[in-house]
């Protein structure tokens, strides 16, 4: 019997070491037992609840993981993190992008995503800063005083406490992605975390590096590759295009000067009832409030399989009472709706620096991943934006431009360079795995095995792995600035 114990124990030791051993109580208070509409036959490893990141003014960060379906202990962690700024990681990421489920019209029940990303990784959304999303803060301040740097402090300190709490992610390879306006919030945590791990032979975040997609990089580029955009694609007149380049001073994209916003209304108008988010597809026509404030009006339908109103469907999932109970959110019942925006926080948005360029250039220098990707019927911050700025850090190039295969058509166009490597998808907006998740799928795939998009035998011969190095050259900035809103 002795011996029998032995090998039990000795057993449940080799579980335990290798990150297999039961959820922890703190663990299965969170999980995830089945989410209301949840289709029947889906098994899924699913947690999610709030972790304080400041106990003194009680604020505490919403998080929604969403484990691999096979049991594997050497698969990633991946953050997923929305922009806006003032946007939710749940509404957009997980409930329309990249999450297991996708929510049907009727806002009750759910479908699954044949894309979903934790078929690749363990992915960790998180509703970022505090009162965002489900998100909360119990300092009614905090709402008007977000920003840049206390963002990403608060969510180096979310990770933190949230590995204590799921301690057989502590080591595992980590990888940080998001969009829009995160292409912010992700090299800021990319470098906290990378500064805070100098030094450390085992960090408990094992930080590989980092992915963006149509993300806000550098503002002075970002104004010049959407006014390009706008141009190039006639959505502009050329007087506009003149007015915008001449009366925009390229300082701040929140607070512009007089004639800037002028310029910027009549461009508004010049484009018409179309989606910025995705120039060539619907707008919603649903009569609830949509997020994205520039849809209005009809467009005919050229991409059948996109859902222009995928968002409102969350404004009505999200609300509902057991769906809220099922994820244990509003543990502190707020008197007012959930929405996937709160426009509070970006109204009142407060440091934004110029450029993450200085940043990419120190995750480069540590030898970190980077992935820039860009659909490329997004007029927000569109593909000519990211180009620009990538094309200012004046790396050697390892790939020329090159288009890539899916499916025996081309799925896009990349371009690899020494440490980054750049990725269009072809015919997708704002929010490519939305648009196109098939080869958003790839996309990651491909970012985590760190292998380049798959090309064709003749691509492959002519473009002949042939390398060319630009010559450097200084970067020059302006002084300040802030984001494209979106």
């Amino acid at each position: 019997m002795k011996h029998l114990e032995f090998h039990a124990v000795l057993l449940l030791s080799i579980f335990v070491g290798i990150g297999l051993a039961y959820p922890t109580e703190d663990q299965l208070k969170d999980r995830i037992t089945k989410l209301p509409g949840q289709p029947e036959n889906v098994f899924l490893s699913q947690y999610s609840g709030y972790v304080t990141v400041n106990e003194e003014a009680g604020r505490a960060l919403f998080y929604w993981l969403v484990e691999t379906e096979e049991a594997n202990t050497s698969k990633p962690l991946v953050l997923w993190l929305n922009g806006g700024p003032g946007c939710s990681s749940i509404a957009y990421g997980a409930a329309e992008e990249i999450g297991p489920f996708r929510i049907n019209p009727d806002g009750k029940s759910l479908y699954s995503n044949p894309y979903a990303w934790n078929k690749l990784a363990n992915i960790l959304f998180l509703d970022s800063p505090a009162g965002v999303g489900f998100s909360y803060s119990n300092t009614t301040s905090d709402l008007y005083t977000a920003g840049d740097q206390k963002t990403a402090e608060d969510a180096y300190t979310f990770l933190v406490n949230w590995l204590e709490r799921f301690p057989q992610y502590k080591h595992r390879d980590f990888y940080i992605a998001g969009e829009s306006y995160a292409g912010h919030y992700v090299p800021q945590l990319s470098q906290v975390i990378y500064r805070k791990n100098k030094g450390i032979e085992n960090p408990d975040i094992n930080f590989k590096g980092f992915m963006v997609g149509n993300a806000v990089i550098d503002d002075y580029y970002d104004y010049i590759g959407t006014f390009e955009y706008w141009w190039v694609n006639g959505l502009i007149s050329d007087d506009t295009y003149k007015r915008l380049r001449i009366a925009c001073e390229f300082d701040s994209s929140l607070h512009r000067p007089q004639n800037c916003g002028i310029a910027f209304a009549i461009a508004s108008i010049e484009q018409g009832n179309i989606d910025p988010y995705s120039i060539y597809t619907p707008v919603c026509n649903a009569t609830a409030a949509t997020l994205k404030p520039h849809l209005r009006g009809p467009l005919g339908r050229l991409y059948g399989a996109f859902d222009p109103c995928t968002s409102t469907y969350s404004e009505v999932y999200f609300n509902r009472p057991d769906v809220q109970k099922a994820l244990h959110a509003n543990v502190t019942g707020i008197p007012y709706s959930w929405t996937a925006c709160n426009y509070i926080v970006v109204r009142n948005w407060g440091d934004s620096p110029l450029s993450m360029l200085p940043i990419y250039q120190e995750i480069l220098d540590a030898g970190l991943r980077i992935w820039v990707y860009s659909g490329n019927t997004d007029s927000v911050v569109p593909v000519t934006a990211s180009r620009y700025s990538i094309a200012s850090l004046n790396l050697p190039t390892i790939i020329n431009w090159y288009p890539w295969n899916d499916n025996g058509e081309v799925g896009g166009w990349s371009q690899v360079y020494e440490g980054l490597t750049f990725v269009a998808v072809r015919g997708a907006g704002h929010e490519v795995p939305l648009h196109r998740p098939r080869q958003a799928f790839t996309l990651f795939k491909s970012f985590l095995e760190n292998k380049n998009l798959p090309f064709s035998t003749l691509t492959t011969q002519s473009l002949n792995h042939k390398r060319s190095v630009r010559p450097k050259r200084k970067i020059t900035m302006p002084s300040s600035m802030h984001h494209f809103p979106s």
